[in-house]
């Protein structure tokens, strides 16, 4: 969930947080809708939009007034998810591990250990996008490593990762150090403009780090200019239910809680799995699929809040600061949002035609 575009984004219309401690002006504005007209295979493309149906609450809840107190300083998007990351993985891989993201849960089977279902997302996903073998692989959004390394592992592959945060960066860097994966690197650099040359990896992952993406059709367009010819992108990610027939944007309940789980995490506009499909498509990327794991995901949050509420998750929130205090505030309503179906966990997978 790192990386970001850092150009004028306070012009955007999608946005993270509403912040009160910013100087004046430096809002990052509504979060509505998202617009794009980059060419991504060095053809020009039709300019098109995506709503993500939530718009900005002209009469807070106590809800938004009480997270309000909590909100980090930021006066970027980028800086906001750097300093976010930088402030609470420390405390996530004191408490998790080095996997940062949801597990996966067979439905109708006993809850196994969470940290082995990290692993289980991880090679779940790469079963079902028919991923059997990788030379390089780009890990958007690394966290500090864990999917690089066990992909690695797994396949026997070059391993390159980026995330905003320095910190993040640095401590993947160290773990595959003392791992002894010298194939295996990662470095501070923004999913929307990647500092690699076109057709790089056969393999480019992304997960739970689209959410983070203000602009999505650049970030698929990226993915995908990386990308080799013939090799395989796949997108595990945090989305908002597919409106129904006739309706235009998400009931007010439904923005109000993706409002706030927003300013807590830094997120910019959410869109629907279809959203992302139209934009593969576009993208001129072929062989797509996708697929909900929303019942996959279900015990993850739960999990997660009962870590927070023992004393070493208490006092590491605490001592993290008041990000990752305002992060842990709306695990519950990521749970809600789950139950009540209006936040879906979602994958899409695509290939890059030959010619």
């Amino acid at each position: 969930m790192i990386a970001l575009e850092s150009t004028s984004f306070m012009n955007r219309t999608c946005v993270a947080a509403q912040t009160s401690h910013l100087a004046a002006n430096k809002k990052y504005g509504n979060i509505g809708q998202i617009k794009s007209t980059r060419s991504v295979f060095g053809k020009n493309k039709k300019s098109h939009k995506i709503s993500c149906n939530i718009v900005k609450s002209e009469n807070p809840s106590v809800v938004d007034r009480v997270l309000q107190v909590f909100t980090t300083p930021a006066d970027t998007l980028n800086e906001g998810i750097a300093s976010f990351y930088d402030e609470s993985s420390g405390l996530w891989e004191d408490m998790w591990g080095e996997h940062m993201h949801h597990g996966y849960y067979e439905v109708g089977v006993p809850v196994k250990d969470h940290q082995e279902a990290q692993v289980d997302m991880i090679d779940n996903a790469l079963k079902w996008a028919c991923v059997d073998g990788v030379e390089s692989m780009l890990d958007v959004g690394c966290g500090i490593g864990g999917s690089s390394r066990h992909i690695a592992r797994k396949f026997g592959c070059k391993a390159k990762g980026i995330t905003l945060s320095p910190r993040q960066a640095a401590r993947a860097n160290a773990i595959s150090q003392e791992a002894g994966l010298q194939d295996v690197s990662f470095q501070v650099a923004d999913a929307l403009n990647q500092p690699f040359e076109d057709n790089s990896f056969d393999f480019v992952w992304s997960m739970e780090s689209g959410e983070h993406m203000p602009d999505k059709d650049k970030f698929v367009g990226e993915l995908a200019r990386v990308c080799k010819p013939g090799g395989r992108i796949l997108i595990v990610t945090w989305c908002h239910r597919v409106l129904k027939e006739g309706e235009t944007e998400l009931k007010p309940d439904e923005q109000s809680l993706l409002r706030n789980i927003c300013d807590a995490y830094y997120l910019p506009a959410w869109c629907s799995i279809a959203d992302y499909a139209r934009i593969a498509e576009e993208t001129g990327l072929r062989d797509m699929k996708t697929e909900d794991w929303s019942d996959e995901v279900q015990p993850f949050w739960g999990a997660v809040i009962q870590t927070a509420l023992t004393p070493q998750g208490f006092f590491g929130l605490l001592k993290a600061g008041a990000g990752t205090l305002r992060g842990a505030l709306v695990m519950p309503l990521m749970k809600t949002g789950l139950v009540k179906g209006t936040i879906k966990f979602n994958l899409i997978t695509a290939t890059k035609p030959l010619n």
